[in-house]
């Protein structure tokens, strides 16, 4: 196994380097991991008086995958924003879409995507925004949810263990989306997205994301810079599925997939919950003094990225502030 070039392929990779886009965004905007709802996770957090949380999250598509499955743009809208959710340690409540098409008959199959979806999952679309003589198709989606307890981005800790909890009984479906909630049973797809609530109430996770665009190397990135550590990944723990490419499934869009940063004493037991659920969890790194993302196997290792010299987010560790 070639480590660097893997490290350094992943590395340039455009499923990488498009989330530097956000820092731009976020600089234009004053945004920083101080702010009021703590941007860079996965969700914006917002204190109740009840001492619980509000969550708000939302999604924007790249238009040539809106166009060139509409239905699973639909599907995903739904999908990734209920993810973000609970990986906060939430649950979702509702989700609004906001549509671009030309006409009714091209917004159809992403309209039908999204109910189908929100069906499944047992989470109404309540409203949104429809423009129906736009230049092209085009989707972006937001929800709404609540949390007892939180899984925050900003937590994990020199010690803790990394693990990857992935759904791998699906396949490949538009670039290197990887489908595994399309056949499952509503029942499946809910309690399953449950078990990230459980966790959070329970105390077992320190830290966490679910693993998106950019796959697991891009969301580790993601959870070392927000908390300010280091992460080695050992590629020789990461088990891709059937017939996919290592360096392929490091960059993939998983329908059902979060690293979570678990105290070594409570990795066997928040393992041992998703098995329960015929879902893949096992530990493939650890979490370290530093700022670099590591890979490693066969003895050997490479950077990936250092968040420190070369911001990502740009969101790195501060004060949590909620309103």
């Amino acid at each position: 196994m070639d480590v660097s070039q893997i490290a350094s392929s992943l590395s340039a990779h455009p499923s990488i380097v498009s989330k530097l886009s956000i820092a731009k965004a976020s600089g234009l905007l004053g945004l920083s991991s101080d702010r009021v709802g703590r941007p860079g996770d996965d969700a914006a957090v917002l204190t109740r008086d009840d001492g619980g949380f509000d969550l708000l999250a939302g999604e924007g598509f790249i238009p040539a995958f809106v166009q060139d499955d509409p239905w699973f743009a639909g599907w995903c809208g739904v999908m990734v924003n209920l993810s973000d959710i609970a990986a906060m340690g939430g649950r979702a409540t509702a989700l609004v879409d906001q549509i671009w098409a030309p006409d009714l008959a091209d917004a159809q199959p992403v309209l039908e995507g999204m109910k189908s979806a929100a069906a499944a999952y047992g989470v109404p679309v309540v409203g949104g925004h429809s423009n129906l003589s736009a230049g092209e198709l085009n989707l972006a989606v937001s929800v709404f949810g609540r949390a007892k307890a939180l899984i925050t981005s900003f937590d994990a800790q020199p010690g803790d263990v990394l693990i990857a909890a992935v759904d791998k009984r699906g396949a490949y479906r538009n670039f290197d989306n990887y489908f595994a909630a399309g056949s499952a049973p509503a029942g499946r797809l809910r309690t399953d997205l449950e078990l990230l609530p459980q966790l959070a109430e329970a105390g077992l996770v320190t830290s966490g994301k679910d693993i998106s665009q950019g796959g697991i190397v891009g969301t580790a990135l993601m959870l070392a810079e927000c908390s300010g550590v280091a992460i080695d990944i050992d590629l020789e723990k990461v088990d891709p599925p059937q017939n996919t490419s290592l360096e392929r499934w490091l960059r993939s869009f998983p329908s059902f997939g979060f690293l979570l940063a678990v105290k070594p004493d409570d990795v066997e037991t928040v393992c041992a919950l998703f098995e329960a659920r015929a879902l893949e969890a096992q530990p493939i790194g650890q979490v370290k003094e530093g700022s670099c993302v590591r890979l490693m196997a066969d003895g050997e290792s490479s950077n990936f990225w250092d968040h420190q010299s070369t911001p990502y987010l740009g969101f790195g560790k501060g004060a949590a502030r909620y309103a």
